[in-house]
């Protein structure tokens, strides 16, 4: 987690300011998790909870634990989806095929909503240009997935990006009160040269989802849409993917996912 040292002086500038509802649940009698999805449902935004989480106020008083700011990121996101997903697991499942685009600090995000039990799936792809592939002469392709029931291991080929991504699609689907499969393509261009952090994949995804979605009779029709706007073929994809090799006569007009591309 980089460098260390021992702390020689600590001087507070000024009275810190804590809700009242953030202070009756950090005292040590309430676990993390009921803590966070409390006040989530409150409004309070993902990024003062992993704020207050890495500062270990959370959390009954015998695991109560500074966090680093970037795991308590990922907890924050992973947490608050996952009980965003058990309410949507609820509801009826969208009727449609749409896709949502937004394009920001050269990543491109393109989102594909399948009518269906919720299911999620995350591809992030790095042009071999950037600092992060140098001597690659192939875009890299990492893919996540978890299926209905969700998933017990890290997202470890695409670490809190991963989270990020989930939690705003959760969020809109919460939103609309409907579940869906979700496929999430990202591409990321050579002209990404700066660590942003996680917060950037969440907010590409949110704008995505809050921008006007384009919708399809077929699945082969998105998926030609979205191809024109990826520069790598969805073969490449296609090769890895979950959710896009199940087939579904709803889905296509047609016997298999290939003949979509």
């Amino acid at each position: 987690m980089g460098p260390s040292g021992e702390l020689q002086r600590l001087r507070v500038t000024e009275n810190p300011k804590i809700p009242r509802k953030v202070e009756s649940l950090s005292g040590g009698e309430v676990p993390a998790n009921e803590a966070l999805h409390t006040l989530y449902d409150d409004h309070f935004d993902v990024y003062y909870l992993a704020n207050v989480l890495a500062s270990g106020a959370f959390g009954v008083r015998d695991k109560q634990r500074l966090v680093p700011t970037r795991w308590s990121i990922t907890a924050v996101d992973d947490t608050v989806a996952k009980q965003i997903v058990s309410e949507i697991k609820d509801y009826p499942s969208i009727n449609e095929i749409s896709v949502h685009s937004n394009v920001y600090l050269d990543n491109r995000f393109e989102v594909l909503l399948l009518p269906g039990a919720w299911e999620f799936e995350q591809f992030e792809a790095w042009s071999p240009n950037t600092p992060w592939t140098k001597g690659q002469f192939e875009p890299v392709i990492a893919h996540e997935y978890e299926g209905h029931r969700g998933r017990k291991a890290y997202a470890f080929e695409e670490g809190g990006g991963y989270y990020a991504g989930r939690i705003a699609v959760a969020e809109h689907l919460r939103g609309i009160r409907r579940q869906a499969r979700v496929v999430v393509f990202r591409e990321v261009y050579d002209g990404y040269v700066v660590p942003l952090g996680v917060w950037q994949v969440r907010e590409n995804v949110r704008q995505a989802m809050k921008n006007e979605p384009v919708k399809f009779q077929t699945l082969k029709e998105a998926l030609s849409e979205i191809q024109k706007r990826l520069t790598i073929p969805l073969k490449s994809y296609l090769e890895k993917s979950v959710v896009l090799r199940q087939r579904r006569l709803s889905d296509f007009g047609f016997g298999s996912v290939e003949s979509a591309i």
